[in-house]
């Protein structure tokens, strides 16, 4: 584990690359069982980590981190989105464990100026909102005694506000004393096929600013006072990563190709992730450094996930909203 630098904040792909490392299947304190849905079109994976073995493994804290993996998404396939939403909100709804009279504050984080970073504010600003009207005793009659009082935030970034994430966040649950918060990010991941086809739902909370690179003060139930779940989305992958996934490419075609020099790229390609990580992020530091990557498309992408959230959202957080209002609140 010490060698493994390889950026990504997935649970399941920091299990993958642990498995690989110990050329292992099993590790002890981290659980894995793997469902499909829709034809094998949607792919459910929960990594629970049980115990501190697996929590200094995987370098996560312990407790739930359940994918949702579809290629639908960036097909912008309405149908299988349809499918994804009520994934999500069943997932999201066995997690939360709500009273019917549960406050709920929803955080999307990130910057709304910078788009593989703005879907926490894209997702929040579709939620359905109602702890005013519920204050206020001004509920619709369509929605008394279906939903709960749900606020909603998006504080921006420090480098905008000059204010900690925390700070505003940990302000607000002081004042409206929430049961539950939610915080949407964007992630980091280290398979280019996961950009913007994975979302992962944990019950740990959340480090703000993580998928791009700017880790600040932990959003979680130690912090806070208050459990914490956290949903985020790889938006981009760092560009070290993406390069050596594309020398792999090239030295396998390379070796397949070439007789005498066969030996040579097979030595170069036995290299692991870890060894070679170092040199390319050496190789791009007269280009600033390591970069963060992310797809022409991520405009459309990040809006539809954004849906897909807040729609997700609306049916686990509201007793009321069933899975045939799925697009009917988001």
């Amino acid at each position: 584990m010490k060698k493994r630098n390889v950026v990504t904040d997935l649970a399941i792909e920091a299990h993958e690359m642990l498995c690989e490392e110990q050329e292992a299947s099993f590790i002890d304190g981290v659980v894995v069982n793997e469902q499909e849905f829709c034809n094998g079109e949607i792919r459910v994976v929960h990594v629970k980590i049980t115990n501190e073995n697996g929590e200094n493994q995987l370098r996560k804290p312990i407790g739930n981190y359940i994918t949702i993996e579809s290629a639908a998404v960036k097909e912008r396939d309405k149908e299988t989105h349809e499918e994804i939403i009520k994934v999500l909100a069943d997932i999201v709804g066995n997690l939360h464990g709500l009273k019917s009279d549960g406050v709920i504050l929803v955080v999307g984080l990130g910057n709304r100026n910078v788009t593989p970073d703005a879907l926490g504010p894209r997702a929040a600003e579709k939620v359905l909102v109602t702890r005013h009207l519920k204050n206020e005793g001004i509920i619709p009659k369509e929605l008394e005694g279906k939903v709960r009082a749900v606020a909603s935030i998006s504080p921006g970034v420090l480098g905008i506000t000059g204010i900690e994430t925390y700070e505003i966040v940990k302000g607000v649950t002081d004042r409206i004393k929430p049961d539950l918060i939610i915080a949407i990010d964007a992630l980091a991941a280290r398979e280019l096929s996961r950009i913007n086809s994975t979302i992962q739902i944990s019950d740990t909370g959340i480090s703000p600013g993580a998928g791009m690179g700017n880790k600040r003060v932990e959003l979680n139930e130690k912090t806070l006072g208050v459990k914490v779940i956290a949903i985020g989305v790889p938006t981009v992958v760092d560009a070290a990563t993406m390069v050596n996934d594309v020398l792999d490419g090239i030295l396998s075609d390379l070796q397949a190709e070439s007789n005498s020099g066969a030996a040579f790229y097979s030595i170069i390609k036995e290299l692991s992730s870890e060894e070679k990580y170092p040199m390319i992020l050496s190789a791009l530091e007269p280009y600033d450094g390591n970069m963060f990557v992310t797809p022409k498309e991520v405009d459309d992408v990040v809006n539809d996930l954004s849906v897909i959230i807040a729609n997700g959202l609306n049916i686990a957080l509201n007793q009321g909203v069933g899975k045939g209002d799925v697009w009917r609140y988001g």
